[in-house]
C-alpha cells in the first residue's frame, strides 16, 4: 500500500513540475496592474544603415523617360522571373567592400548609409554629370525586402517580407509560429553590424517587448528559438500529457518488476 501511495504522489508531483506553465507559452502578457489594454509600441526606431549583402531597388524617373532608360532595368530582360527572382536580377547587391555598381555612374559606396542618404547621393551625381534641374530627376531607393532567417523551435528557413518595417511578431507568424516547446522568454536575435555580429535577446511573453529596440527586425537578422527543458526531458506540455507519459513509464517498470519477481 505504501509503495502505491508513493508512486501516486510521485506522479502528481512530476506532472506539476514537468508541464509547461501557460505563462511561458503566452505572448505579450500585460502586468497585472495594467488598467487598460492599450499597447503603446515604440515606433521611433533608428534608421537602418545599409550593410554588406543587402539588395537595393533603385529606379530613376524623369519628364523624358528615355533619357534615364539606361539607369533602369530593361523590361524585357528576365521577363520570366517574378517576385524575388526579378529583384535578384534587377537589384543592386552591396558587395563585400560596401559598394554598388550603377550604369554610367560606376561604383558608389553605400555602406553605413540610410536609403535616403543613398538616394540623395545618386540624385546629386546624376545632376552633376548628366542632367540639368529642368529634367526633374526623381530617384527612389528601397531595400528589396527584409530577409531574415529562423532556426530552432520555429519554422526554419529564410523568409522575405516586402515591407518597410517588420516586427518580430510578424516575422514569427510569417515563419509559421513558435512550437509549444519554444522558449518565448529568451528569443535570440543575431544581428549584423559593420564591426561584426552581436547577439540580442527579447522576451516575447512580456508586453514590454513592444518597447524593445529589437522589436523591429532588420535585414539579415537570424532569429533563434531555444527549446524549453521539458523537450529534453521528453515530458508533455500539459499536466495531463505529462501524467499520461509518467503513468506509461511506471506501468512498464511495474510490469518488468513483476515479471522478474515471480
Amino acid at each position: 500500500m505504501n509503495y502505491k501511495l508513493l508512486v501516486f504522489i510521485g506522479i502528481v508531483v512530476l506532472s506539476f513540475t514537468s508541464c509547461i506553465s501557460t505563462k511561458k507559452i503566452t505572448y505579450l502578457q500585460q502586468d497585472e496592474t495594467a488598467v487598460d489594454s492599450i499597447i503603446q509600441i515604440q515606433r521611433l526606431q533608428k534608421p537602418y544603415r545599409i550593410q554588406i549583402n543587402d539588395l537595393l531597388s533603385i529606379r530613376v524617373k524623369a519628364l523624358d523617360q528615355e533619357l534615364v532608360g539606361m539607369f533602369n532595368p530593361i523590361n524585357d530582360a528576365n521577363a520570366a522571373a517574378t517576385g524575388e527572382e526579378r529583384l535578384y536580377y534587377d537589384g543592386f547587391l552591396v558587395d563585400p567592400h560596401g559598394n554598388i555598381r550603377i550604369p554610367s555612374l560606376g561604383e558608389i559606396n553605400v555602406m553605413g548609409f540610410t536609403v535616403d542618404e543613398v538616394r540623395e547621393r545618386i540624385e546629386k551625381e546624376l545632376l552633376d554629370q548628366y542632367f540639368k534641374n529642368e529634367a526633374n530627376i526623381f530617384v527612389t531607393v528601397k531595400l528589396a525586402g527584409i530577409r531574415y532567417t529562423t532556426l530552432g523551435e520555429i519554422g526554419s528557413g529564410s523568409q522575405v517580407v516586402y515591407k518597410e518595417q517588420v516586427t518580430i511578431m510578424e516575422a514569427v507568424a510569417n515563419a509559421g509560429g513558435i512550437t509549444e516547446y519554444g522558449d518565448l522568454t529568451n528569443i535570440k536575435i543575431i544581428r549584423q553590424y559593420p564591426g561584426g555580429e552581436k547577439i540580442h535577446s527579447i522576451d516575447l511573453t512580456s508586453i514590454a517587448a513592444t518597447k524593445s529596440p529589437y522589436y523591429y527586425i532588420q535585414p539579415n537578422d537570424l532569429i533563434l528559438v531555444d527549446p524549453l527543458p521539458q523537450k529534453a526531458l521528453g515530458f508533455g506540455t500539459t499536466g495531463l500529457a505529462t501524467a499520461r507519459d509518467i503513468v506509461g513509464v511506471v506501468t512498464l517498470l511495474t510490469s518488468v518488476i513483476l515479471i522478474f519477481t515471480r
